[in-house]
């Protein structure tokens, strides 16, 4: 399984009035995360764009464990749980100082530029399918988030 980790310092303006990073960020983490990930293991995810492909969000599943506030600095991990023929599944977790602050999936459905559901092309497809978890992913799957990561 590969993975991906990026280091985020939370900056002021992503927290609340309690002081915490507001709940919503936590989808933009996801999101930077699955980015790198694809620039390392797959392909830039500008040459789907440029192809006319996008993977839409079809889901999201986070598990807050703890809260992160003002400057802490967050190792956001993500990996491929699996593949499809027109979809695929993120997972990840988030740590900060080797203490896990939250984790979960991400779903996402390939579609062209007029949002139309298309399979991932073979090719993509087989090389991703290479770089998927194989010790159980597919309970993901089937809803039933697998926390045992």
């Amino acid at each position: 399984m590969t993975r991906a980790t990026i280091r985020h310092r939370v900056p002021f303006y992503e927290t609340d009035a309690m002081g915490i990073v507001h709940h919503a960020n936590y989808v933009r983490y996801l999101e930077l995360a699955r980015i790198v990930w694809m620039d390392e293991h797959d392909r830039p995810y500008r040459e789907y764009v440029k192809d006319g492909l996008h993977f839409s969000t079809t889901r999201v599943d986070l598990r807050y464990l703890r809260s992160a506030g003002f400057d802490d600095l967050l190792d956001v991990t993500t990996w491929l749980e699996w593949v499809g023929g027109a979809s695929l599944c993120m997972a990840y977790e988030i740590d900060r100082d080797g203490t896990r602050i939250a984790d979960g999936i991400t779903e996402h459905a390939m579609v062209d530029t007029g949002g139309r559901p298309r399979r991932i092309p073979a090719e993509r497809r087989a090389g991703l399918s290479a770089l998927a978890r194989t010790d159980g992913g597919a309970k993901m799957r089937r809803g039933t988030a697998d926390r045992s990561r």
